[in-house]
């Protein structure tokens, strides 16, 4: 985009879990103005963007911020965005073939960042976070009320079980 360095305020707080148990570190934060619509119905407004060096399947990020300052109401089902413009409500959508090409790009590069020299590295610096629910001494929330029965899931893989109760109401 050509934006000076010195177009960009500093940042401390980085990134997590862009991937698992690796932290990013934002160049800085630019104010961008940002519109929605087209000429007879459009929205436009000010937005903070971090401006990070790591390669990803999409240029911009909006999330909360976004929807929060344009007011705007989105559809993960329908892929549209819903907000007031100049002259009533403006819908914007897109097409299931962009985010179908965005994901498919974004796991190559999860693929190829995983498979790196990098990530034993990794691997080896980073504690796991989820506690082993499955020994003996399991301090779960959940415990069963009622006798219950296993039974797989997968016959192919016989590791993936789910317990059912024994005693549950027909309704």
């Amino acid at each position: 985009m050509r934006i000076p360095w010195s177009e960009l305020r500093s940042v401390s707080s980085p990134f997590h879990d862009i991937i698992l148990g690796v932290r990013a570190y934002p160049f800085g934060q630019i104010d961008l103005p940002i519109t929605f619509g087209d000429r007879a119905n459009f929205r436009s407004e000010v937005l903070a963007f971090e401006v990070v060096d790591f390669l990803g399947s999409y240029h911009a990020i909006l999330g909360q911020p976004c929807y929060a300052k344009f007011m705007a109401i989105p559809n993960y089902t329908y892929l549209k965005l819903k907000m007031l413009g100049l002259n009533g409500i403006s819908t914007i959508g897109s097409t299931f073939s962009h985010p179908y090409t965005c994901n498919h790009e974004h796991y190559e590069l999860t693929t190829a960042v995983i498979n790196s020299a990098e990530l034993p590295k990794l691997r080896n610096s980073v504690t796991p976070a989820v506690p082993d629910c499955n020994g003996p001494t399991s301090s779960s929330a959940f415990h069963p009320t009622e006798e219950t029965k296993v039974v797989e899931i997968d016959p192919t893989d016989p590791t993936k079980m789910v317990r059912i109760g024994t005693k549950l109401l027909a309704k």
